[in-house]
């Protein structure tokens, strides 16, 4: 993704490797990690692999990313979303993320990028459908995936490495299709 994406209180551009202290504070925040790793506590290193797997994705997937999303008024590193396939899946199908600092939760700022990158998924990208997953008990981030136009399409129980209050209910996946955004987004357009 080389462009940045503009939304109306973001700039979300690719994450580059001076990301990487910011990166930091947001993982070691344990709420920010509630739902990923119960909030452990973050090691640098794992950090520094991580980042550098991220900064590749382009490469392998040209168009896809991660990008980190900046405050359009204040400048400030707010957190990061993705649009990437798994390397399993089809390229047509990415998978969409997203982590931002607690204190600007509520405000829909992660509602706000996610709209952005289906809209770009599908207007730039040639996606065919966006998913994206979560545990059962985080009605946060599952509000914003059907604030931005996904439905629910499953609910599953995966083997995660670490145990997590109300893993036990298990996870779901949401999605949109191309036909289900141009119904929404673009209703001439179908």
């Amino acid at each position: 993704m080389a462009v940045a994406l503009h939304t109306a209180r973001m700039t979300l551009r690719e994450v580059e490797s001076s990301d990487l202290d910011s990166l930091l504070a947001l993982d070691a925040d344990p709420e920010v990690k509630r739902y990923i790793d119960g909030g452990l506590p973050v090691d640098r290193g794992e950090v520094v692999e991580m980042l550098e797997f991220w900064l590749a994705v382009p490469e392998r997937t040209p168009g896809y990313g991660f990008l980190a999303a900046i405050d359009a008024d204040s400048d400030r590193f707010v957190g990061w979303f993705h649009l990437r396939p798994r390397l399993k899946d089809p390229v047509d199908e990415p998978e969409l993320g997203y982590r931002l600092h607690r204190d600007t939760w509520g405000r829909g700022l992660a509602t706000e990028g996610s709209i952005a990158l289906i809209d770009h998924a599908f207007e730039h990208l040639g996606a065919r459908r966006v998913w994206a997953e979560t545990m059962t008990v985080n009605t946060a981030s599952r509000r914003v995936m059907e604030k931005a136009g996904m439905r629910l399409v499953r609910t599953f129980h995966a083997d995660w490495p670490v145990r997590i209050d109300g893993d036990e209910l298990g996870d779901v996946e949401y999605e949109i299709t191309r036909d289900a955004w141009a119904a929404t987004r673009h209703p001439s357009v179908g």
